[in-house]
C-alpha cells in the first residue's frame, strides 16, 4: 500500500471497526443482562409501568452508549491505533529494545489521532487532519526500519560473513602473489573482484544500519517534540503560517525516513544476490 494511503485506508476500516465496537462493547452486555432480568423478576416495578418499559429503557442506555462510543476522541483513536498496530505489529518485531520502539511511535501517534479528533470542524482541524495523515507515514516508517533493523541483528549468515569474508579475501590474495599460471590467475583475479564487491557491499550495508539505528531514535525523539507542539497549535498559529513551518518538519522527517528505508532495502536486498 503506498504510504500517502495509508491513514485513509485505516480510517475506512476503522470506521466500521468504530460501530462494531460500540455495539459489541461489554457495558452493553451487562446492561441487556440487566435488562432481561429485570423484565422476568421485575416485569412491572409499579401499576401503570407498561410491559415495553424495560425493553425502552435498555434501547435508550444502549443506543446512548453507542452514541458516547462512536463520538468519543479517545475510543476512535484507540481504535485507529488497533488498526495500525495490527497492520504494523510490534509482535513481529523480536528485538525488545526495537519493539518497544515501534509501541512508542504507535502511542504518539494515538495520542496525536486524539487531539485531532477532539477539534471541532474547521481550518485547525483539516491542518491537524493533514498531520495526522504524515504522522501515518512516519510510524509507517519508523516500523519498516525497526523491522530491517531487526533482520539484521537476527542475521546469523550476515554476521559470519562480515568475519569470514575479509579473510577469505586476503587469503585469495596472498595466494594471488604465488600463482604463476595464466589461467588459475585469472580465475583467482575474477574471484577476488567478487569478492572484494561483495565485501564492499557488506561495509555499506554495515554502515546504513548503523545510520538506521541513530536515525530511529533521532526519529522517536522528533515525533515526541511533534505531539507536543500539536498539542500547542492553536487557530492563531494556523493564520500565521508558524504551524506551517512544523508541517514542512514533519515532511521532510517522513522523506527522510523514506529514502533511508528505500536505501536500506536496496543495500540488503542486493547482499542477498551478491
Amino acid at each position: 500500500m503506498p504510504m500517502s494511503n495509508i491513514r485513509s485506508e485505516l480510517e475506512k476500516r476503522a470506521g466500521s471497526a468504530i460501530v462494531q465496537y460500540a455495539f459489541f462493547r461489554w457495558e452493553n452486555a451487562v446492561l441487556i443482562a440487566l435488562i432481561i432480568l429485570l423484565m422476568v423478576f421485575l416485569p412491572r416495578p409499579f401499576p401503570r409501568w407498561p410491559i415495553w418499559g424495560w425493553p425502552a429503557l435498555g434501547a435508550v442506555a444502549v443506543g446512548m452508549l453507542v452514541y458516547s462510543s462512536i463520538t468519543d476522541a479517545e475510543t476512535n483513536a484507540k481504535v485507529l491505533l488497533d488498526l495500525f498496530q495490527e497492520q504494523f505489529n510490534p509482535g513481529r518485531i523480536r528485538d525488545p529494545q526495537l519493539r518497544d520502539s515501534v509501541k512508542q511511535a504507535l502511542e504518539y501517534q494515538r495520542r496525536i489521532e486524539a487531539l485531532v479528533r477532539k477539534q471541532r470542524k474547521g481550518i485547525l482541524r483539516e491542518r491537524l487532519e493533514d498531520t495526522a495523515a504524515q504522522l501515518a507515514d512516519w510510524v509507517a516508517n519508523i516500523y519498516q526500519l525497526a523491522a530491517r533493523l531487526d533482520a539484521y541483528r537476527r542475521d546469523a549468515l550476515l554476521r559470519q560473513q562480515l568475519k569470514s569474508v575479509p579473510q577469505e579475501l586476503e587469503s585469495l590474495l596472498g595466494r594471488r602473489k604465488f600463482e604463476r599460471d595464466a589461467e588459475i590467475g585469472a580465475q583467482l583475479d575474477a574471484l577476488i573482484a567478487g569478492k572484494r564487491a561483495q565485501w564492499q557491499t557488506l561495509r555499506t550495508l554495515q554502515t546504513k544500519m548503523e545510520q538506521a539505528e541513530l536515525q530511529l531514535e533521532q526519529s522517536l525523539t522528533a515525533l515526541a517534540t511533534v505531539y507536543s507542539q500539536v498539542q500547542l497549535i492553536n487557530v492563531q498559529d494556523i493564520e500565521s503560517g508558524r504551524s506551517e513551518r512544523l508541517f514542512e518538519d514533519i515532511r521532510e522527517q517522513v522523506a527522510r525516513l523514506n529514502d533511508l528505508v528505500g536505501s536500506l532495502n536496496e543495500v540488503y536486498d542486493y547482499r542477498g544476490d551478491v
